[in-house]
């Protein structure tokens, strides 16, 4: 069995088994898939206790990164990379997966594309470096002053990182991954969608990310994209589908 589902952002509530009975018939062989945006982000006591929390589940559950991720972390030795069902993933837990960018993954008899990251809508007034500023008291007052004007911003490497968009290396991967599977999989698992479908529901400014995944669409053959991001449930085009708190069975 495999269930997919949308933005985390480190609230796991859903996995419940009040609100995910089906997980009482499930096995560490049977996956649960979070469309980006999982919520790995401070190491503290409640993180810890959540991902404690979801490594006693029956289920293994895997997730692509989103833009709401600390990749400091990520990225670091804190999680090793693994040889996993095809590709390559940073181990989190026993059962928990995060399915790095580009690599085709075979799960019950499936094979799925996985290709994280998005670029936040949430930056509009920039974004704060502390090595901008020449002293730590004239950084905070910086963002005092950010906050009290209301202004939409992150700071590098506390709440924004560059790596929510992908290198040409990891897009180039992709392709040629794509290529290797004759460019052809079952499910395509994103967390933004390719700008064609953006824009069909209302966000028309493209990125590197939604134009690339322009061209994956329309040279891969797939049966279902599935893609998180924009807070909402639906199908676009009945081909792709958008995730937020529904956990729906692929296989």
């Amino acid at each position: 069995m495999i269930y997919i589902t949308g933005d985390c952002h480190g609230i796991y509530n859903r996995f419940s088994t009040e609100s995910f009975p089906e997980q009482t018939e499930m096995t560490r062989d049977d996956y649960v898939i979070v469309c980006g945006d999982f919520g790995i982000w401070n190491d503290d006591k409640s993180e810890r206790w959540w991902l404690d929390w979801l490594a006693e589940k029956s289920f293994t559950l895997l997730f692509v990164d989103g833009n709401h991720e600390n990749f400091d972390r990520l990225y670091s030795d804190e999680f090793p990379i693994v040889d996993f069902h095809g590709g390559k993933a940073h181990k989190i837990r026993e059962n928990i997966y995060h399915l790095m960018r580009g690599d085709v993954f075979e799960l019950c008899g499936k094979k799925f594309f996985a290709f994280g990251g998005a670029r936040s809508h949430d930056i509009q007034d920039g974004i704060l470096d502390r090595n901008n500023y020449k002293t730590e008291e004239q950084f905070k007052h910086e963002v005092r002053r950010y906050v009290m004007a209301g202004k939409v911003f992150r700071i590098n490497h506390m709440s924004w990182w560059e790596q929510e968009l992908p290198s040409n290396e990891e897009m180039m991967h992709g392709l040629e991954v794509l290529a290797a599977n004759d460019d052809k999989v079952d499910f395509i698992i994103t967390h933004c969608c390719p700008q064609e479908v953006a824009s069909c529901m209302g966000y028309h400014e493209p990125d590197l990310l939604t134009q690339y995944f322009n061209t994956v669409a329309s040279h891969t053959e797939f049966s279902k994209w599935f893609f998180g991001h924009y807070h909402d449930d639906k199908s676009v085009w009945g081909k792709f589908v958008m995730l937020y708190e529904n956990i729906i069975r692929i296989v």
